[in-house]
């Protein structure tokens, strides 16, 4: 099966509430189409069901509390789907398509052709790729990592989806080998929240759980498309609303899951067409506003206080946090002018979202990546901590700081040891326990392992999972990278991007889904997964492999290891017989694991110990620290927008299912720039119109996209936004955070223009 051909694009408002009949009639199609009648609704009584079932391997939204049998989404479903596709890659399909051939396929198209079968290896001679055993495939790795001159010389790339198990050995094969050479795409996501958690707080991550979101009086969402992103929160938010909890969205856009919803597993609900609220307030800042925003509800309680003294909790404040006067001072000394020019939000709103936190006993603040992929996301994220520490919104039931990761095991990955920059304590830990002496000196993030490929230092690049061609910025210059590489392996379960985009020599080493039974010689095993409210629970496989060739990524870690490390003295071969042996070593690494065997097996697993949550910070002050950043100028040039790239609705990561956007009402379209109307016009732009965009990156050079569409939106002035990753072309690999290394995916400086 070939590219399939495209139709004209249409755009129609949506004007419906999110999930509901439109989930349910557009996840049926689907597994039509991918030929999953049966295995499809078998999967949704399997996926989130405590340590019985799979998890989910879309996003990171944690299992429901109650036990619910139905918890599930419109993506979470069409994610196991596309997995679960009865579509074949097989050794004939690489005979019949050169890579040369490839390259001329759209992403989707690519994807749509099914399951990796058996490893190949890239033949320069022929274009193609051919089968390989995976003793050679093996054989192949360990010799090209042996003759490098120095450790450094690789860089072992994760995606989210990796389990802990399989993490834990990666991080572990990299370590022994000699490098801290470990991006991973929390350097494009939250590297931001990370960082500011542990400079306020002492912890990377959020300190609520889903018990927290369930008995709070006032939530605040923050740069997230819930419906799309986040889908599973809906059921959260409809809760909410129900017993009268006050919801605030704070985005640009405001999209479908910031209005209504229908809960599909609410059948009374979906019977009679009985839509809930999901907000009861909705805020479209500038792009890049939101610190601002934050600060002037902040500066608003401050003022409240002089009249009030209960707008602020100063026993917490005395007794807790570091910096308060600093603080206030900063807070007084920003005009409220300059406050709404840099947040693009009028004195009034803002003034009505404070009157919502002051007045809510517990509030949580939750956001994603259209707060942290900022040159100023740090410090966003540590004014939002400021606001919550004013009211003493921490080391409580129902308040706090929380993050919304975006894959499913992101935050996992991290914690289990995929990190550029190790700390001590874990490095002592490893050497003990691991009998090893891993390295101490700070390893490449994903930017920085870009530009030692181009530069020839890194010479092999592995990738576990994801679609890392597609993913990283600057796509010209990141394909570069990749080619100069003397060889690229991507382990994956579907064909993609990079692929197609590879070193001189290159291996696709195709691994088992998440819904997959993993066998192995103690009987089938499981592996773990941390959801982004550091909840650790099972996901055991439930169907049968795609193909009898396919290893586990904990398989694939071991064979690359033992051929990249003969003489070690690491268990590897004993490890993949019993996943619990892995476990038993991680118990003795990773704090907050400990006996985690027993505890993994509980009902829901269990929660990693979070020491803010107990009001115990392990900063310099011993307390949470409140930061006194400036506000920074977001407000584009004469002339100039700023864009932001996200996904679409019909799209996971760089996985798109189709060309349709149904919560932005956009069929058969994905080269598209959504557009204030006023700009439009200033412009000469009519809907439909093509337009040329041009970014302008920081060091004054300039990247094109031609011919793209123009659609009017609802969207502040000066602002604009379009599709990743097609849109990735136009961030520079020099665009970056100065605070965090991220790219500014959501803040690129561009003009737009009638198409030449």
């Amino acid at each position: 099966m070939g590219p399939e051909p495209a139709a004209e694009p249409e755009f129609h408002p949506y004007r419906h509430p999110a999930a509901g009949w439109g989930a349910a009639k557009s996840v049926t199609r689907f597994m039509m189409r991918e030929g999953a009648v049966r295995d499809g609704p078998r999967a949704i009584m399997k996926m989130n069901h405590e340590n019985t079932g799979f998890d989910c391997p879309g996003c990171a939204w944690p299992d429901d509390t109650k036990g619910l049998h139905l918890d599930i989404c419109e993506n979470g479903i069409k994610h196991v789907t596309w997995e679960m596709t009865r579509k074949r890659v097989d050794r004939a399909f690489f005979a019949a398509h050169s890579v040369t051939e490839l390259a001329g396929w759209s992403d989707y198209d690519l994807e749509n052709q099914g399951r990796l079968t058996e490893p190949m290896v890239y033949d320069p001679d022929t274009d193609l790729y051919e089968p390989i055993s995976w003793k050679d495939a093996f054989e192949l790795v360990g010799r090209t990592l042996r003759e490098l001159d120095s450790p450094h010389q690789a860089a072992y790339y994760t995606s989210g989806r990796l389990g802990n198990e399989a993490t834990f050995l990666y991080q572990l094969m990299a370590r022994e080998l000699g490098t801290n050479n470990l991006p991973d795409c929390s350097n494009m996501c939250h590297e931001a929240s990370g960082r500011a958690l542990q400079a306020a707080l002492g912890t990377g991550k959020g300190t609520v759980d889903l018990k927290d979101w369930e008995t709070t009086d006032a939530l605040f969402i923050m740069g997230v498309n819930v419906a799309s992103n986040a889908p599973r929160m809906l059921t959260a938010l409809s809760e909410a609303y129900h017993r009268g909890a006050k919801i605030v969205h704070i985005n640009p856009l405001v999209e479908a899951g910031a209005t209504r919803t229908i809960i599909p597993h609410d059948f009374k609900d979906m019977a009679t067409f009985h839509a809930t609220r999901t907000s009861t307030l909705n805020l479209q800042p500038r792009i890049g506003g939101d610190m601002a925003l934050v600060r002037g509800m902040a500066k608003a309680i401050l003022e409240q206080s002089s009249s009030d003294p209960k707008a602020l909790d100063r026993e917490f404040i005395d007794r807790h946090t570091a910096g308060f006067e600093a603080y206030r001072a900063v807070c007084e000394a920003t005009p409220w002018e300059e406050i709404e020019r840099q947040s693009g939000v009028g004195r009034a709103d803002i003034l009505e979202a404070a009157r919502v936190y002051r007045e809510a006993d517990r509030s949580i603040v939750s956001w994603c990546l259209g707060v942290t992929q900022h040159e100023h996301g740090v410090d966003t994220v540590r004014e939002i901590v400021n606001l919550l520490l004013l009211r003493g919104n921490l080391g409580r039931e129902g308040a706090g700081p929380s993050p919304v990761r975006g894959h499913s095991n992101v935050q996992g990955n991290r914690t289990c040891g995929i990190d550029h920059r190790p700390g001590t304590e874990f490095l002592d830990r490893l050497a003990d326990v691991c009998k090893i002496e891993p390295p101490r000196e700070h390893g490449l993030d994903t930017v920085r392992t870009i530009e030692a490929m181009q530069r020839g230092e890194v010479k092999v690049f592995v990738g576990m999972g994801g679609n890392f061609a597609l993913a990283a910025p600057d796509t010209p210059h990141t394909y570069a990278a990749l080619r100069a590489c003397e060889l690229t392996v991507q382990v994956s379960t579907k064909l993609n991007r990079s692929h197609i985009v590879h070193g001189r020599r290159a291996l696709i080493l195709p691994c088992l889904g998440r819904t997959e039974k993993d066998h192995q010689r103690k009987g089938v095993q499981s592996t773990s997964v941390e959801d982004s409210m550091s909840m650790v629970h099972l996901s055991v496989g439930m169907k049968r492999p795609a193909s009898p060739h396919l290893l586990s990524e904990a398989a694939i870690v071991a064979g690359m290891a033992r051929a990249a490390l003969p003489d070690s003295e690491t268990p590897w071969e004993w490890y993949i017989e019993d996943y619990d042996r892995i476990r038993d070593t991680m118990a003795q690494v990773l704090d907050g694991f400990e006996d985690f065997n027993r505890r993994v097996r509980l009902p829901l697993g269990f929660r990693i110990k979070q020491p803010a949550r107990e009001l115990v910070f392990l900063t310099p002050s011993g307390r949470a620290e409140f930061s006194t950043a400036e506000l920074p100028d977001v407000v584009p040039a004469p002339g100039m927008l700023a864009l932001g790239t996200m996904r679409s609705h019909d799209q996971w990561n760089t996985t798109i299912y189709s060309d349709n956007d149904r919560y932005r009402g956009v069929k058969n379209l994905r080269t598209l720039v959504f557009m204030n109307e006023d700009d439009m016009r200033e412009r000469g732009i009519a809907k439909f119109d093509p337009v040329d965009i041009t970014s302008t990156a920081g060091d004054g050079t300039q990247r094109r996209l031609h011919r793209y569409q123009a659609i009017p939106y609802d969207i502040p002035r000066g602002c604009a936004a379009g599709y990743m990753p097609e849109m990735n072309v136009l961030c520079a690999l020099g665009d970056h955070s100065t605070q965090s290394d991220q790219p500014i995916m959501k803040h690129l400086k561009v003009t737009i223009t009638p198409a030449a």
